[in-house]
C-alpha cells in the first residue's frame, strides 16, 4: 500500500514539472523574440518595393555603352569648356598687350617704325604678307614689284578694298643708322611697301626674325591670316586668298606644304640643326611642319607667338621652330600642295607636276618655286617668265570672293 502511494506520487510530480518548465520556456521565448526584434529597424515601403524588385535591377540599369556614350560625352564638354577658357584668356593677354602698347605709343616710349602706325586702333583686314627679305636683295625686290605684288596706288587700293596688307619684311643692321639701313630707308621712302622690324638681320636669326615678324604684324593689323614668303617665291595673289578664304572660320590653322625631314647633325653642311640630340637618335626626321618657302597662320596662332615670344625655343631651322611652337596646341596642320609647285622645267618628268601644266589645266598654283634652291632658281631672272606662264592674271586678285 505504502509503495502504490509513493509511485503514484512521482508521475505527479513529473507531470506538473513538464507542465512549469513548458510555460516558463514559452515565457521566456516570447520575451527574448521581441527583444531580438525590437532592435531590426523598421522597413519602409520605398525599400520594401526594392527589395521586391531587386530581380528586375539588371533591366532598369543603362547599358554599358550607354554609360561610356554619356561619360564621352561629358570629356568632351569638359574639353571644349577649357578650350574655350584658354581661348579667352589668350584673348584677354591680347587686349591687354594692345593696350599696353597703346599706353607706350601715347607716352612716346615706343617709336613705332611704321608711319601709319600712330597707336590708334588696328586696321582690320583678311590677311598680311610679310615678305621676308634681306639688304643684299634689292633686284630680288624689283623681281616682285614687277610681278605679282601691285605697286603704289593699287597696293593702297588692295588693302583698302579686299584687305589684303603686302610687305617686305627686315629689321636693322648691328650698327646703327649704317649705309645698309639708309639705303632701306631711301628705298621705302619710293615704294612705301616696307614693314621694318625691331630685329638685327644675320642669316643664323631667321628663327628670331619670324617671331618679330608675327609680333608685329599682329600689332598693327588685325588680321584673319598672317603669310610669311621668301623673296624667290612666286605668289598668285587671288589663288592664295581663296585657299585662306575656305579657313577663315576655324581657329588653329595651320597652311602650308608640310614636309618632316632628317635633322642633319654633322658639322659644316647646310641646315644643321646643333640640337639635334633632342629629336632621338642620329638619322631621325623632324615633327611636321609647314616649308619655309611660304605659310599662312591663323590669327589665334599669331596671337600666341607674340604673348609667349621670349619664351618660345629657337631651332636652326626656322620652319621647324615654327613647327615647334605649336606642338601641344590644339593646331590644325593644312597640308596643301599648292603651295608649293614646281616652276617650268625642261625635264620630260616633271612636265605634268609644273606650275604652267596646273595654270593650264585651270588650276592655278598658290606658289611655286624650286625646291632645289629652296626658292626660284636665279629668282632675279627667272621670276617673269614664271609671272607669264603660272601666274593667275592680274584681274583675279580683284574679283577673288573675300
Amino acid at each position: 500500500m505504502k509503495q502504490r502511494t509513493t509511485r503514484k506520487f512521482s508521475l505527479k510530480c513529473i507531470l506538473f514539472l513538464c507542465t512549469s518548465f513548458f510555460a516558463l520556456g514559452a515565457l521566456f521565448s516570447h520575451r527574448l523574440w521581441n527583444t531580438t526584434t525590437s532592435n531590426i529597424p523598421p522597413v519602409s515601403k520605398h525599400q520594401s518595393e526594392q527589395a521586391i524588385g531587386s530581380d528586375d535591377c539588371d533591366k532598369k540599369k543603362p547599358a554599358d555603352n550607354d554609360v561610356m556614350g554619356e561619360v564621352l560625352k561629358t570629356h568632351e564638354a569638359i574639353e571644349s569648356l577649357d578650350k574655350t577658357v584658354a581661348m579667352l584668356q589668350m584673348k584677354l593677354a591680347v587686349s591687354r598687350r594692345n593696350q599696353e602698347m597703346k599706353n607706350l605709343d601715347a607716352t612716346g616710349a615706343v617709336s613705332t617704325l611704321d608711319p601709319a602706325h600712330n597707336g590708334s586702333q588696328r586696321a582690320k583686314v583678311f590677311m598680311v604678307i610679310g615678305i621676308n627679305t634681306a639688304f643684299s636683295s634689292r633686284k630680288r625686290r624689283d623681281s616682285i614689284r614687277e610681278t605679282w605684288m601691285p605697286q603704289g596706288n593699287k597696293l593702297v587700293q588692295l588693302e583698302r578694298e579686299k584687305g589684303i596688307v603686302i610687305r617686305f619684311m627686315i629689321g636693322h643692321s648691328a650698327t646703327s643708322n649704317s649705309i645698309l639701313d639708309r639705303a632701306i630707308d631711301s628705298e621705302d621712302a619710293e615704294h612705301k611697301d616696307f614693314l621694318r622690324l625691331e630685329h638685327v638681320e644675320g642669316y643664323h636669326e631667321l628663327s628670331a626674325k619670324t617671331k618679330t615678324y608675327f609680333s608685329t604684324a599682329v600689332t598693327r593689323w588685325d588680321a584673319e591670316f598672317y603669310v610669311k614668303v621668301d623673296d624667290d617665291v612666286h605668289v598668285n595673289l587671288g589663288k592664295l586668298a581663296a585657299t585662306l578664304g575656305r579657313h577663315r572660320y576655324k581657329t588653329g590653322v595651320y597652311i602650308g606644304c608640310m614636309k618632316s625631314g632628317p635633322v642633319l647633325s654633322k658639322k659644316y653642311v647646310k641646315y644643321r640643326e646643333p640640337e639635334y640630340w633632342k629629336f632621338g637618335e642620329v638619322g631621325n626626321k623632324y615633327f611636321r611642319h609647314a616649308t619655309g618657302q611660304i605659310y599662312a597662320i591663323s590669327k589665334d596662332l599669331a596671337d600666341y607667338i607674340a604673348i609667349n615670344q621670349p619664351i618660345l625655343h629657337k631651332y636652326a631651322n626656322e620652319d621647324v621652330s615654327l613647327g615647334s611652337w605649336f606642338i601641344g596646341l590644339e593646331v590644325e596642320h593644312v597640308n596643301d600642295r599648292s603651295m608649293c609647285c614646281r616652276t617650268p622645267t625642261n625635264y620630260t618628268l616633271f612636265k605634268t607636276k609644273d606650275c604652267e601644266r596646273k595654270a593650264q589645266e585651270g588650276n592655278t598654283c598658290v606658289a611655286s618655286f624650286d625646291w632645289s634652291c629652296s626658292g626660284i632658281c636665279k629668282s632675279v631672272e627667272r621670276m617673269q617668265q614664271v609671272h607669264l606662264k603660272c601666274g593667275e592674271g592680274d584681274a583675279v586678285v580683284w574679283s577673288a570672293l573675300i
